[in-house]
């Protein structure tokens, strides 16, 4: 995919991360524990139901854009993917769809009825000459609702003449407008800073969803590039840290007067001192909004009103939303309840806002609030798509520096059974837990779809089984002593790419692989890069044991839109494994079950599933939309797990 040279239009966005958990053994049964079936088996099931429903979906997007063609094609179905991953969220089916007194969301378009938002429902409705209560039951029409609001909003800015040539970076006026978190006009005009950086932030996903494109699980957004600075100013787009592309790999640092591209993160930041520029005038947060917390360095800071004094910490409590990241945001800063969270956490790429002082005590879960720190995750505790592995990494980061600075709250002590769909007390040594496990709640947040096993190996890595280490690069490149070109596989890249180790940029230890991957210019071929590992002989390579399987590494791509995968030579050939889409400036673990056939697919001579009792690692496959910039994949700690 090409992008447009210029300075700030070369902010890109990162890749989703979406993921295919893996299954959780079952525990022995124990008094009052809701179990499951395995949890691959219910997000096998859920899939299998919401694929018609998405295909229904996509039919009716292309009617709303034929009846509204002010509309940019690929916005509908970016607003449906920020508000509601594709699901027809019918809010008043069970108590679980209740959360810190939420205003509920309807439909696959996650319209507001009032209740704290603006009342979309009705006055879409009225736009369409519908009925309100079809508007909350009736897919179609919940979307053709959804586009005749925007389309109004698209029209108040430019006339009909202008809207009929919209751009996605021309509509994020009306998509801050459309997003509907005030009750009325009057409200929005009024709104505090928070109040406005919930609404650019609102705008800046819709954009952000159809920059990276979404192709998972009958979910499809097409890709666009979006030119960022068209949509937002500098300081908007420092302020959501929103990544980057290194416009001058040779250079390092690039100074853009009084900002600047680190190329590291590769993300644009303020300058310092008499360098510092002012906050732009109009829309925008004001300048305490979104700058680093000071009890959290990842964070940004939001600060929400509603808090109270603690007494002393001694458990995480883990949440579910119910709702979107700014809608949550939103609501924290004002709303008739009080209520509150410590911090909240994205899930396209784990960003993490803090919203109150961890020396206050948030208003999240009841008579528990002076003991615990909450963190509410974007989303709806029926979907598994928001628990992404961004989400999961990001929110078990943040929890591990509760357990560093914490003396009653150990890592150790969180929760590591099956996930429950009701309201199961555990016990108050249990450290870390979900807000349906405390005494005195209605709530059923995270649900059914949170992988605690999963999470607990996240806090306390190392844990459950044994791990073999096949290469961590402290002091060497290990296995991975060939160029990226080196196999014939490889497709795009120049020759000049390299594989080096590198111990500047790394996840664990002191170092990393370093794979800086340059575009062949004399090629138009998309990007796949078969890293080979003992230069693609098994003999070269460590073995590994096929029984209770998991190969994985750790990753961080300083670019948008690269996928990974592995591949394993078997008994009977050589198998390659799904793609993982990687989320941009971050280091994320991936990994694939060698028993999980759903993980595989045959290459060459394969039969598309692990069968041999011991196998060895092929290579490791990165792969990306043909670009002309260069971009650097850091790989750590590539290992294995039984």
């Amino acid at each position: 995919m090409k992008r447009r040279s210029f300075v700030l239009s070369a902010v890109v966005a990162a890749g989703l991360s979406p993921v295919l958990l893996q299954a959780a053994p079952p525990d022995m049964a124990a008094p009052g524990l809701d179990l499951a079936p395995t949890l691959q088996q219910h997000l096998d099931t859920e899939e299998a139901a919401l694929r018609p429903q998405r295909q229904a979906f996509q039919r009716h997007f292309r009617q709303a854009y034929a009846r509204y063609p002010s509309i940019p094609a690929g916005t509908l179905e970016a607003i449906a993917f920020v508000q509601t991953r594709w699901m027809d969220v019918q809010p008043d089916v069970g108590a679980a769809e209740s959360h810190q007194h939420m205003p509920r969301a309807w439909g696959v378009m996650g319209l507001y009825a009032g209740e704290g938002f603006a009342d979309q429902i009705t006055e879409g409705a009225h736009l369409i000459g519908a009925r309100p209560a079809q508007v909350k039951r009736n897919p179609r029409l919940n979307i053709l609702a959804a586009a005749a609001l925007l389309d109004q909003e698209i029209r108040r800015d430019g006339g009909a003449r202008q809207a009929q040539a919209a751009t996605p970076e021309s509509i994020r006026p009306a998509l801050m407008r459309y997003a509907g978190f005030s009750p009325s006009p009057a409200e929005a005009a009024r709104a505090s800073a928070v109040g406005d950086y919930a609404r650019t932030s609102f705008a800046y996903d819709v954009l952000l969803a159809q920059d990276r494109g979404v192709n998972d699980r009958g979910i499809v957004v097409p890709e666009r590039a979006i030119e960022w600075e068209r949509a937002f100013d500098a300081d908007q787009l420092v302020t959501l840290r929103a990544p980057m592309v290194r416009l001058d790999a040779a250079r390092d640092r690039i100074d853009l007067g009084p900002y600047a591209v680190d190329p590291v993160t590769e993300t644009l930041t303020r300058g310092h001192g008499d360098d510092a520029p002012a906050m732009a005038s109009g829309a925008g947060p004001a300048p305490d909004v979104g700058t680093q917390s000071t009890d959290y360095g990842p964070a940004l800071w939001v600060p929400s009103p509603y808090y109270r004094s603690r007494s002393s910490y001694s458990s995480v409590t883990i949440h579910t939303a119910q709702g979107s990241y700014a809608g949550t945001i939103n609501w924290f800063k004002s709303n008739p309840y009080s209520v509150s969270a410590h911090y909240v956490i994205r899930s396209s790429d784990g960003q993490v806002t803090q919203m109150v002082r961890n020396s206050n005590g948030a208003h999240h879960v009841g008579v528990h609030n002076g003991t615990t720190l909450g963190i509410e995750h974007e989303g709806y505790v029926n979907n598994s798509s928001w628990y992404t592995t961004a989400m999961y990494n990001s929110s078990a980061a943040l929890v591990r520096s509760f357990c560093s600075k914490y003396s009653a709250i150990s890592c150790a002590n969180a929760y590591n059974g099956n996930a429950h769909s009701g309201v199961v007390v555990l016990s108050t040594s249990i450290d870390v837990k979900g807000h349906q496990h405390y005494s005195s709640q209605t709530h059923t947040d995270p649900g059914i779809n949170w992988d605690w096993r999963r999470y607990y190996t996240l806090l306390n890595p190392g844990s459950g089984g044994t791990t073999k280490y096949l290469d961590r690069f402290e002091s060497s490149v290990g296995h991975f002593n060939t160029s990226p070109t080196y196999s014939g596989s490889t497709t795009g890249i120049s020759t000049a790419s390299s594989a080096t180790r590198n111990c500047s940029t790394r996840k664990n230890g002191s170092c990393s692989l370093r794979v800086l991957l340059k575009d062949n210019a004399s090629s138009s071929a998309a990007w796949s890069v078969r890293l080979l590992s003992g230069s693609g002989s098994p003999s070269s390579n460590t073995a590994l044991t096929r029984a209770n399987g998991t190969i994985g590494f750790w990753v961080y791509a300083g670019g948008s839109g690269m996928k990974v995968g592995v591949g394993i030579d078997d008994s009977d050939g050589t198998e390659r494994s799904t793609t993982k889409t990687l989320t941009a400036n971050t280091w994320t673990y991936v990994s694939w079950s060698l028993t999980n056939s759903a993980h595989w697919n045959a290459w060459v001579g394969g039969n598309g599933a692990i069968t041999g009792g011991t196998v060895k690692l092929d290579a490791i496959w990165i792969e990306r939309a043909q670009t002309a910039y260069d971009v650097n994949v850091y790989i750590d700690d590539v290992q294995i797990r039984n």
